[in-house]
């Protein structure tokens, strides 16, 4: 199965992880790069991008290009999978966090049509807990193996 992950950037290692997994279960995985071009041009780690953006002012063009091009590029992916795992792990002690970015991603996923997984359950910490709940995402208690039996 293609499987797309979505979540956070601050998730990336644990992406990492998931992808190596499901890999090893047979599936084909995506998921957010690795690295990102920094504004000579040269690649940067995608977690230093992060931080960069983070602390960037709206006067970088560069980064916000960077931006508009990494979301561009993982609705492609999005649209690409059969189904989306949301990686929503805790976040600014906010438990199960999905944020915004990972919430358009998710309707994307719903608007096409695509099943979606959340590791944990929706917390009651977003005010857009109604919209998650309302795509009816599959929570599988971080059981990757639940994929597969609900396919």
């Amino acid at each position: 199965m293609n499987i797309t992950l979505c979540g956070s950037i601050a998730f990336i290692d644990e992406m990492v992880e998931l992808k190596n997994q499901l890999e090893v279960m047979g599936h084909e995985v995506k998921m957010p790069p690795l690295e990102i071009m920094g504004p000579d041009g040269t690649p940067m780690p995608v977690k230093e991008y992060y931080a960069l953006r983070k602390s960037s002012s709206d006067h970088d063009p560069w980064v916000w290009d960077r931006k508009a091009d990494a979301m561009r590029l993982h609705f492609d992916k999005v649209a690409w999978a059969d189904v989306i795992l949301v990686t929503n792990y805790d976040k600014r002690d906010i438990v199960g966090y999905i944020g915004p970015n990972t919430l358009m991603e998710m309707g994307l996923a719903f608007h096409l049509q695509k099943k979606m997984y959340l590791l944990y359950p929706v917390t009651n910490d977003v005010a857009w807990r109604e919209e998650i709940l309302g795509m009816k995402p599959v929570i599988i208690a971080n059981d990757l193996s639940r994929i597969e039996k609900e396919e």
